[in-house]
């Protein structure tokens, strides 16, 4: 049995009481497994496989099968508190969809779980206040990490945001007013990038730009 540090990224149901869990693991990079009686009310996973919760995830490989055998979860940062507002929520889904979908099976990417953690630990301080400068500090990184970010054609601002971003961890950017409409063409530009590499439209991102 192997033990993972680990960040949920989505779950899927699975016969009567069970789920099927997407989740990115630090050392051995995104697997899917099947956590056996998780919908059931006295299950022992709790509220551990709520997307983008942060655990160690104890779980067993089985030969010549493309699911492992979800054994246990220890929940060590719950995103409970992001999910109660709708805005905050809405921006958790970009990124666990965004992730789910751009992230190769079982391919280690340290520096980008690095990038999540450290966004979802200033989303957790800031809260609504920090929705669009995370979110697009993380769909930048998303499409950078990923290896396929071109040049793009951008306003002078958006320019200097991008730049800001690719060089600045994102507690220590300087002070914007970070509105719905900053970079908004830096933010499309990224999100076509992204649909175009997973062949679908993200479900998440127009509610991300419905937002007020």
């Amino acid at each position: 049995m192997a033990v993972s540090e680990a960040i949920v990224l989505r779950t899927y149901p699975l016969k009567e009481a069970d789920l099927i869990v997407s989740f990115f693991t630090r050392d051995q990079g995104k697997l899917r497994g099947v956590a056996n009686r998780a919908r059931k009310p006295k299950s022992g996973f709790g509220s551990s496989l709520q997307r983008l919760s942060q655990v160690r995830i104890h779980y067993t490989a089985r030969e010549n099968r493309d699911l492992v055998r979800i054994d246990g979860c220890d929940l060590e940062h719950s995103q409970f508190e992001l999910s109660r507002v709708y805005s905050t929520g809405v921006a958790l889904d970009v990124m666990a969809e965004i992730s789910d979908h751009l992230l190769p099976m079982a391919e280690v990417n340290e520096r980008y779980f690095r990038m999540m953690t450290r966004v979802l630990d200033f989303l957790r301080v800031q809260g609504e206040a920090g929705i669009w400068q995370a979110v697009t500090y993380f769909e930048v990184w998303s499409v950078r990490l990923g290896g396929f970010l071109p040049e793009l054609r951008l306003s002078e601002e958006s320019h200097a945001i991008l730049m800001e971003i690719l060089k600045t961890p994102i507690e220590a950017m300087a002070p914007r007013e970070w509105t719905r409409m900053t970079a908004v063409d830096l933010r499309r530009g990224v999100v076509r990038l992204i649909e175009g590499h997973v062949e679908r439209r993200l479900l998440a991102a127009p509610m991300l730009e419905d937002l007020a």
